[in-house]
């Protein structure tokens, strides 16, 4: 199972947040990097990916921060036109001090950055942390239970980033700086490319 932690300083946490943007989901905290790199991680043409988990963690106003967990399974509908509609209904089903599922495989809590990380690593998963200094992913090892820590636009701050660095191998995808979605296609190509 490979994973994806997207991390967004500014996407709201609020269902109600993305409902007020009136469909602009940029005035929602850029929510539309959150969308796009959803798609990436699980849209196949024709299909999708049922061996990908992506976790959102996200920090925006007004009740950071929120943890998104999601796996599509068999029972999971979803389409790329619903997919804002789908976080809104997440974020609306948020229960204090509780791990929810909304939906079929897709859950909401309370949880940080770096616990979220922890926690992963305590399961015996091999973080790597996206960095344009690190090591390419075309010559490191990547085992099966792997995941992979990203940021939107404005990058995981310096003192998150400190920490996770302890924990987490740097791996770079080149030398120009992609989009989060973009980062995200060429990770799971590249597993792809491994396991033909």
């Amino acid at each position: 199972m490979r994973s994806f932690i997207y991390f967004s300083r500014s996407a709201v946490t609020s269902g109600s947040m993305i409902s007020r943007a009136g469909g602009d989901l940029m005035r929602a905290g850029r929510m539309d990097i959150t969308l796009h790199t959803i798609i990436s991680a699980f849209f196949l043409s024709h299909n999708f990916r049922k061996d990908v988990k992506l976790h959102l963690v996200l920090y925006g106003p007004p009740t950071p921060p929120r943890h998104i967990e999601i796996r599509v399974t068999d029972e999971l509908e979803i389409s790329k036109k619903d997919i804002g509609n789908m976080i809104k209904k997440i974020l609306y089903k948020y229960k204090e001090g509780k791990k929810t599922e909304v939906f079929p495989g897709c859950f909401v809590e309370k949880k940080s950055l770096l616990n979220l990380v922890e926690e992963l690593n305590k399961e015996g998963k091999e973080i790597f942390i996206l960095d344009r200094s690190g090591e390419s992913i075309r010559n490191i090892k990547i085992p099966e239970e792997n995941v992979f820590v990203l940021g939107d636009h404005e990058g995981i701050p310096k003192k998150e980033l400190k920490r996770l660095k302890k924990i987490a191998t740097p791996v770079s995808v080149g030398k120009r700086t992609y989009f989060a979605s973009q980062v995200v296609t060429v990770v799971n190509n590249e597993i792809d490319s491994r396991e033909d």
